[in-house]
C-alpha cells in the first residue's frame, strides 16, 4: 500500500523538531519497500547566514541527515508503530556517500529511500537526494532503534 503523507503525520513520525526537521511532506511511502520525500529548501534556513555567507549551500551532512530522516518514517511505517519518548533511533554508520552537486535556497530535495535490509534491529538503507532529477547525494545508511 502507497500513500502520502502531509507535515502533520511526519510530525507525527518523528520526534525532530525546527530547526533540525528536515523532511516537509512524504510523496509516496510503501512499508517494506521505499520512501519518497520531499525538503524545500528556503534562505530562511538557520544555516545559510554561515554556510556560506557570500554563497549559500546546505550542509551535505544535513541530507545526509534528511535522508535518515526519511528513512525513519519509513522503518516506523514498516513496524507498524510511532516513536516513543522511550526509544532514539541512531545512525550506526554511513558508507559510500557521494556529494554530486551543491544543494542552495530556492532547491526542492527529493529523497528516495528505500530498505536494503532489516535484520534484528539493524536497517540498512540506500538514500538518494535530488534537485531537479538530479542527483545531489546519495548514501547508504545504517540505523537501529534502541530503547532509553
Amino acid at each position: 500500500m502507497s500513500s502520502a503523507m502531509d507535515i502533520h503525520e511526519v510530525l507525527q513520525h518523528l520526534p525532530h523538531r525546527f530547526p533540525f526537521l528536515l523532511i516537509d511532506r512524504v510523496l509516496e511511502v510503501v512499508p517494506n519497500e521505499k520512501i519518497v520525500a520531499l525538503k524545500n529548501v528556503s534562505m530562511n534556513e538557520p544555516f545559510f547566514p554561515g554556510h556560506y555567507p557570500h554563497h549559500p549551500v546546505m550542509p551535505g551532512v544535513l541530507v545526509i541527515e534528511a535522508m535518515a530522516q526519511a528513512a525513519a518514517i519509513l522503518s516506523f511505517k514498516t513496524l507498524g508503530t510511532l516513536p516513543s519518548d522511550d526509544s532514539v533511533y541512531y545512525f550506526v554508520g554511513i558508507e559510500n556517500a557521494r556529494f554530486k552537486r551543491p544543494v542552495s535556497p530556492g532547491d526542492q530535495l527529493i529523497f528516495t529511500v528505500t530498505i536494503g535490509m532489516n535484520r534484528r534491529g539493524m536497517w540498512k538503507f540506500i538514500g538518494k537526494a535530488e534537485v531537479d532529477g538530479k542527483v545531489a547525494a546519495e548514501a547508504d545508511l545504517i540505523c537501529t532503534l534502541r530503547t532509553k
